[in-house]
């Protein structure tokens, strides 16, 4: 039996590439979807948003709140250098949305923060050495 090496370029390399391009089709779509179907509806004062955070009572200033945090991270998941930070606070924002959706409004829709969440928290995972050169360039 001839042993095998792993040169650059084989299967062993090729599966971490993939991963980060599904990651970043990740990345862009749940980015595009806080930008355009989160944060926008929140900021533009969409009937169901300012319904649901009626429901929540905590006041209508924290609907802006999160939807500039949503703002936020949808642009930093956009921007290569920013998108392990950004993931990072998201996992953050979605374990509070999964809370509120438990507490407050229907316990099923909390499949959907969570869902996210998993997704956020395996791009902060891939992106960690990024966002370790961050924090790095800005303690400098």
């Amino acid at each position: 039996m001839a042993a095998t090496s792993l040169t650059p370029g084989t299967a062993a390399t090729a599966r971490p590439r993939v991963l980060r391009r599904v990651l970043w089709a990740f990345q862009v779509l749940f980015g595009l979807f806080l930008i355009v179907a989160s944060a926008l509806p929140k900021f533009a004062g969409q009937k169901d948003a300012v319904e649901t955070f009626a429901q929540i009572g905590w006041g209508q200033w924290f609907r802006y709140v999160t939807g500039a945090v949503e703002l936020a991270g949808g642009v930093g998941l956009l921007v290569p250098r920013l998108a392990g930070a950004a993931a990072t606070g998201l996992v953050g924002l979605m374990i509070g949305a999964a809370l509120t959706q438990i507490l407050v409004i229907d316990p099923v829709w909390a499949l959907m923060p969570i869902g996210m969440g998993v997704v956020f928290a395996l791009i902060a995972w891939d992106r960690r050495e990024q966002t370790r050169d961050l924090v790095r360039s800005l303690t400098r």
